[in-house]
């Protein structure tokens, strides 16, 4: 048994809270203590979640109650992505450890408010980006740092999913610029963007193309395409779509002078260097038994709460350790950075260089669409 128990009060409670309860209640020192929704039915739903000896959680409407709370240490942001910014501020504010499902925020000022709020009030910041704590990925990561792929010469992810018009149609916020932030690459495709940036490293420049071509009715894009150059004199590329059924796996490849390796879902499915390894038979006996699971391509309630578990019980580390959590709000910031400058580069025409500059992030408003 855990000597301390962390409360965790949840912020929105629609579907990706479940990932957050259902995760929260395989931590051995957490428990939800406090859920803040504007429809009781939801908060129900998702109190009926919380798991049974772990207490009930207090269900609130309004935030700043919630946040008076000392039973809640922890806040978990579960707003539409374009409401992070003023629930985060607040739980900061209050002195709580903040925890904000992906992306951080939808423009860079924004998640940069966040970062700022949470660094002068001295509390724990962390953004959900559970694809880094798979183990495919993790080996990948690990293989690259250890030099195995020689020079890095190609990155590039591709997310081609597929998402039916009524997924669109059931939410008001999904499919806008104000809340949702963006298409494809903000709402889905983030998680793998963010992956190839901590493997490939930070990108230098970038050209890119979006277009919406198999929806009605909503403001952004649901198919992206952006040629990359990484710092590291690599090339890249990001593929994104909600267009492309049936939905496909999603698919992260590095390649270089000496190794190229695939990530498939959470599968590695291409692992060949020319240096073998001792562990190298571990991972090709786990290509055999790849499952080709296509979680999320089609289904957005598809996907597993394990990776949310395994980050959060960092950021629980993190907070007993003194330590910055593994994702914290500048890592989480990256893909935000890179997603607002494909739009930029699709807005305007031009080759957009990074880190993103003001001018070039004015070019394109959160309720502002490319073009």
């Amino acid at each position: 048994m855990a000597d301390r128990i962390f409360g965790f009060g949840i912020v929105g409670c629609g579907m990706i809270a479940e990932y957050h309860v259902r995760a929260i209640n395989e931590l051995p020192n957490a428990r939800v203590t406090a859920l803040y929704s504007r429809n009781p039915d939801n908060a129900a739903r998702i109190a009926a979640l919380v798991e049974t000896g772990k207490g009930t959680p207090e269900v609130f409407d309004d935030l700043p109650t919630m946040l008076a709370r000392p039973t809640v240490e922890v806040v978990c942001i579960c707003t539409p992505s374009g409401a992070h910014l003023q629930p985060a501020l607040a739980a900061a504010q209050a002195g709580k450890h903040v925890v904000v499902e992906k992306p951080l925020e939808i423009t860079t000022a924004r998640c940069d408010a966040i970062i700022n709020a949470c660094e002068s009030h001295g509390v724990q910041l962390a953004t959900i980006f559970p694809s880094r704590f798979s183990q495919a990925n993790r080996d990948l990561k690990r293989a690259i740092d250890q030099g195995r792929f020689g020079t890095l010469t190609l990155g590039d992810t591709a997310v081609k999913w597929w998402r039916t018009q009524a997924y669109y149609d059931s939410g008001g916020w999904r499919g806008t610029w104000a809340l949702d932030g963006g298409g494809a690459l903000m709402n889905q495709a983030i998680h793998n963007v963010d992956l190839l940036q901590w493997l490939m490293g930070d990108i230098e420049s970038l050209s890119a193309q979006v277009a919406t071509l198999a929806h009605d009715r909503i403001e952004v894009e649901d198919t992206a395409v952006a040629a990359l150059r990484f710092r590291n004199g690599a090339l890249g590329v990001i593929q994104a779509a909600t267009s492309a059924w049936p939905g496909l796996l999603k698919r992260v490849e590095i390649h270089g002078s000496s190794g190229s390796a695939r990530v498939e879902q959470d599968d590695v499915t291409l692992w060949n260097f020319a240096e073998p390894c001792p562990e190298d038979q571990a991972i090709q006996e786990a290509i055999a038994r790849a499952s080709g699971f296509a979680a999320g391509a089609s289904d957005p309630k598809g996907i597993s709460h394990l990776g949310h578990r395994d980050q959060l019980a960092d950021f629980l580390a993190a907070i007993e350790q003194g330590r910055p959590p593994l994702i914290d709000g500048r890592e989480g910031r990256k893909a935000v950075e890179i997603i607002r400058a494909i739009y930029a580069s699709a807005r305007s025409g031009r080759v957009i260089e990074l880190p993103l500059s003001a001018a070039d992030e004015s070019i394109l408003k959160p309720t502002d669409p490319p073009e």
